[in-house]
């Protein structure tokens, strides 16, 4: 339905709000389904907490380590860094205009002519949900794993770490995460609000903590930091300069999922400024202090050979046992897993909605079932759960293949990043189309140079990356070593307009008002008080 035809709908339904998101959100053809109790703190808590930082940086730290050694630790992550800050903001940009919980699906549907509006949103629609659910299943199986090579840690490696334990822990981790996500929103952004100081209270204590107890003549010289004596090729093959951009896998890795803000924006107050404010805050921040991070830990690494011959499978974990003794390192260390919770946490409250909005749109072959909200908590329970349990599905491979598990897992950054370009792409091609006309929102870099500069850039940045994304990062390729990342990404463009011609276009026409849909109820905000909103506003 294009945005002339929901302007129609709108007119032809009278729902009476004085809620001015809900009055945006009715102008784009939904009802207002969900209540709106995240404020600024809460929504910028969020977005920090779907990268992670510390833990996301702990659990990718081994591949640039090994691969392109210490240098390519520090200069990728900058590098990668500052490429994504172009992203952030051009994604920003897009949520400020379309602050709905499909996020970018519905926004480029609604960003591309009439004809191909269904093909593209059904793509986006997909990468996107399946490259969420990827996250969450490996984020959480790298949660999994931290927390047992911590008890290996703890009982000096005298701890057999095996499959069953892991996807065991594995499995009872997301269904905690399920029914902490079957609060009511009001309780939701509460927990969520505190996020973000576990997150950077831990960050900044892992970098006080090493400098403070690695002695100055055994902190690496800046060569070693900085320089050619870091660069390390450990690849067994490839050349050195391909070995140092793989460090870009770790900070591709955690400053993904951008948009997962935008999905919770239909419970955001004023979510056309706190969405994409949080966004750009969250990148940038990310961004500089994961540097910062990055930088102490390899100038207190210690031995490089040490590292390699880690037993905890951890070289993060060795380094702080190595500067804080095994008591202080897992004290920190359960507070980098709680942040490794909370990424779990959010991105699982992102993708429902995705999956929600999707059904919404009548996406799924489910005549909108998972499309609904619960009427006592206004939260999509059905979708929630859909997604806890085939967030699980992943990990259960495992037991049978782990390359199987792996391959599935590599698919979260290739498919999400894809979905963010589209979208994008879009936007700067059919801007001014009589079909789309980009009306933007507050959060706009403007029709100059700044905009163009920023989409252009991280269009052809992301697919660089992608071929990064790849490559395997070992030689010789052996089955256990092979990149899947594209394949499995290939096979899920295909299977997708496969499944799109054969059969899925008969009910998905692309993003569907349901203000005629009498099933839907309409959810009224409560009124702030004087109070309140100026604690919104803060």
């Amino acid at each position: 339905m294009s945005m002339d035809e929901k302007k129609l709908d709108t007119a032809s339904v009278t729902i009476e709000t004085t809620d001015e998101d809900d009055k945006e959100l009715l102008a784009l053809g939904y009802k207002p389904s969900f209540k709106r109790e995240f404020t600024n703190l809460a929504t910028i808590s969020f977005a920090f907490s779907i990268m992670g930082l510390c833990s996301s940086i702990a659990t990718t730290f081994n591949t640039p380590l090994f691969t392109g050694g210490p240098s390519s630790v520090t200069w990728c992550w900058i590098l990668g860094a500052t490429m994504c800050f172009t992203l952030g903001a051009s994604i920003a940009e897009i949520v400020s205009a379309y602050p709905t919980c499909g996020g970018l699906y519905t926004a480029s549907a609604e960003l591309v002519p009439k004809a191909y509006r269904a093909r593209v949103g059904w793509l986006v629609g997909w990468l996107n949900i399946l490259g969420q659910i990827a996250g969450i299943s490996s984020t959480e199986f790298g949660l999994a794993n931290m927390i047992l090579a911590a008890a290996n840690v703890g009982r000096d490696g005298d701890f057999t770490i095996t499959s069953g334990k892991t996807v065991g822990l594995f499995a009872g981790l997301l269904v905690v995460h399920g029914l902490l996500n079957s609060l009511a929103t009001r309780h939701l952004a509460g927990l969520t609000k505190g996020f973000v100081f576990v997150n950077l209270g831990t960050t900044f204590i892992i970098i006080i903590t090493l400098l403070a107890k690695t002695p100055r003549s055994e902190m690496h010289p800046a060569k070693y930091v900085f320089g050619s004596e870091g660069v390390i090729n450990q690849t067994g093959g490839w050349n050195t300069g391909l070995a140092f951009l793989f460090g870009l896998l770790s900070v591709q890795w955690t400053m993904t999922d951008y948009d997962a803000t935008a999905h919770i924006s239909e419970e955001v107050k004023r979510a056309a400024y706190a969405a994409p404010s949080a966004i750009f805050i969250a990148v940038i921040g990310t961004g500089l202090i994961g540097w910062l991070l990055n930088i102490i830990v390899v100038l207190c690494s210690g031995s490089f050979e040490a590292l390699q011959n880690t037993t905890s499978g951890s070289a993060f974990l060795d380094i702080l046992v190595l500067r804080l003794g095994k008591g202080g390192a897992l004290a920190i260390w359960a507070f980098v897993c709680l942040t490794a919770f909370f990424v779990v946490q959010t991105a699982l409250q992102a993708a429902s909605r995705t999956i929600y909005a999707f059904s919404r749109d009548h996406g799924l072959p489910d005549a909108g079932f998972f499309g609904k909200n619960d009427k006592r908590t206004h939260t999509p329970l059905r979708a929630i759960w859909l997604t806890t349990f085939v967030s699980i599905l992943p990990g259960l491979l495992d037991l049978a293949s782990p390359v199987a598990a792996n391959a599935i897992f590599s698919l979260t950054a290739m498919a999400l990043d894809l979905s963010y370009v589209i979208p994008i792409f879009c936007r700067r091609v059919f801007a001014d189309h009589p079909d789309v006309m980009f009306k933007p929102g507050p959060f706009y870099m403007g029709k100059g140079f700044l905009g163009i500069f920023c989409n252009v850039v991280c269009i052809l940045w992301t697919l660089f990356i992608c071929v990064i994304f790849s490559l395997p990062t070992f030689l010789p390729v052996t089955p256990e070593t092979m990149n899947y990342a594209s394949v499995i990404t290939g096979c899920v463009i295909i299977l997708a307009y496969v499944w799109y011609f054969a059969a899925a276009r008969r009910h998905y026409i692309g993003p569907q008002s349901n203000l005629n849909d009498a099933s839907v109820e309409v959810v009224t905000q409560d009124h702030p008080t004087e109070k309140e909103r100026e604690k919104v506003m803060s």
